[in-house]
């Protein structure tokens, strides 16, 4: 390519960037929008199946919409659910596919250069699972111990971190997948799983035996997980906010937690019961866009 066919390319990229930029203007005029939905975000964002989606983050984005809806002075607002994964949600919401990503993705430094978040909603905690009768309640009584944890994830490099871990020896085995890794704990393979609290809790909760597990130990890690929006639309991002930070506010938010993560959810009307953690009332308390380095600090 040529220096006048790149330059040209690149100023033709630019007007798609501003064209998409101005997501309001865009839900104006097409009376619709497009929510990004994942289809097993445990209670955040999931599938009821036949193109159904439900969950916390569905719901808050749901609120948001209506209210940029009554903003817009739109009659009806057509929502259109488009499946996300984590490979290409970031680049939907970037070509304008997607113009509001309501799943499980957590804000970082890396990501806050191509995209943008709303205030955080929900602060994710890396924990431990262990059976009920073990005895086990820290770090420090995993040595000499079997610890699960899934292919592909980070939890046990977060465990091997942790300032308690330091001489503490623990054998990894490792599941396919999170239900083969809470299965290998459930058949007493291993001692303990270590994951996202969300995603233990409900694994747990899907159990024969729900109550012959607990959550237990220090937390290994927090992570903010927000709701994903195209980069520099700060029209759209304070329309977003401002929807957010009323439902913050009123207290609305940490009843739609309630019934997302404390009460049976379909469609199997299984109970999630993982209570909202401080670093999450921290979040809703003071509303913040903060990426994970910022909680990383000490």
């Amino acid at each position: 390519m040529n220096k006048l066919s790149f330059a040209l390319a690149a100023l033709a990229l630019a007007a798609a960037g501003a064209a998409q930029a101005d997501t309001l203007a865009k839900i104006k005029g097409s009376a619709a929008v497009t929510m990004g939905v994942r289809e097993s975000s445990g209670a955040l964002s999931y599938t009821l199946g036949n193109g159904a989606y439900a969950g916390f983050h569905v719901e808050i984005c749901q609120r948001v919409l209506a209210d940029v809806q009554k903003q817009l002075g739109l009659p009806k607002l057509d929502i259109k659910y488009q499946l996300v994964t984590s490979q290409n949600r970031i680049p939907l919401v970037q070509n304008g596919t997607v113009d509001i990503e309501c799943g499980s993705t957590t804000n970082n430094a890396t990501r806050q250069k191509d995209v943008a978040f709303a205030v955080t909603t929900y602060v994710e905690e890396v924990r431990i699972a262990v059976k009920a009768n073990s005895g086990i309640t820290s770090i420090a009584q995993l040595s000499g111990k079997n610890v699960a944890t899934t292919t592909g994830t980070t939890s046990v490099q977060l465990l091997r971190k942790h300032e308690r871990a330091n001489g503490v020896d623990f054998k990894e085995v490792f599941g396919k997948d999170h239900a083969d890794s809470f299965l290998l704990l459930e058949s007493g393979r291993a001692d303990a799983f270590v994951m996202d609290g969300q995603i233990l809790a409900g694994n747990i909760a899907k159990a024969k035996n729900p109550a012959d597990f607990r959550i237990v130990g220090e937390v290994l890690a927090v992570e903010p997980i927000a709701i994903m929006l195209r980069k520099d639309d700060p029209a759209f991002k304070k329309a977003v906010d401002t929807s957010i930070g009323a439902l913050m506010k009123s207290g609305e938010i940490a009843k739609l937690y309630d019934k997302w993560f404390m009460q049976p959810i379909p469609p199997s009307n299984t109970r999630v019961g993982l209570a909202a953690s401080e670093a999450t009332k921290a979040a809703w308390a003071s509303p913040n866009d903060k990426p994970v380095e910022e909680y990383a600090k000490k």
